[in-house]
């Protein structure tokens, strides 16, 4: 089993940027936790705050080896229509993910254009989010 991770803008700076919405954890803290939990996936981190890398990284899941991904798209959620098409164009399970709850925060957050294309959505769950993200396509296969 192989799932692809792809984190957006500015999630690179996650533990120091507003703690109070996203937590204290770093990403590479949350790729840590998640290998510990997940120690029989091979798990495959990318993070981006360019959105065509990003499409690149989506673009990789076409070849057939992965088995899903997760994708916090960031503030690419609102406007990424880019994004969105490269996410329709897999056959493979992808779950949006959001740390915060975006539906309890400012109201241009709680309209994403890429959750069409995916599989789920979970918001507001902290880095168990990810967790959840993981396990759901863990039950996919």
């Amino acid at each position: 089993m192989r799932i692809l991770i792809i984190n957006g803008p500015n999630l690179d700076i996650l533990g120091k940027r507003e703690p109070e919405v996203y937590g204290t954890m770093s990403l590479w803290d949350i790729e840590n936790r998640l290998k510990e939990k997940f120690p029989n996936v091979k798990l495959e981190f990318y993070q981006s705050n360019s959105e065509g890398p990003i499409i690149d990284a989506l673009h990789k899941a076409l070849d057939g080896v992965t088995d899903g991904v997760v994708l916090n798209p960031g503030a690419f959620t609102h406007y990424s229509y880019a994004i969105r098409d490269a996410v329709a164009a897999l056959k493979v399970p992808v779950i949006e993910l959001h740390l915060s709850n975006v539906y309890a925060r400012e109201e241009f957050r709680r309209e994403s254009v890429i959750a069409p294309a995916c599989k789920g959505i979970i918001a507001g769950f902290g880095v168990r989010g990810y967790e959840l993200a993981v396990e759901f396509i863990l039950k996919q296969s």
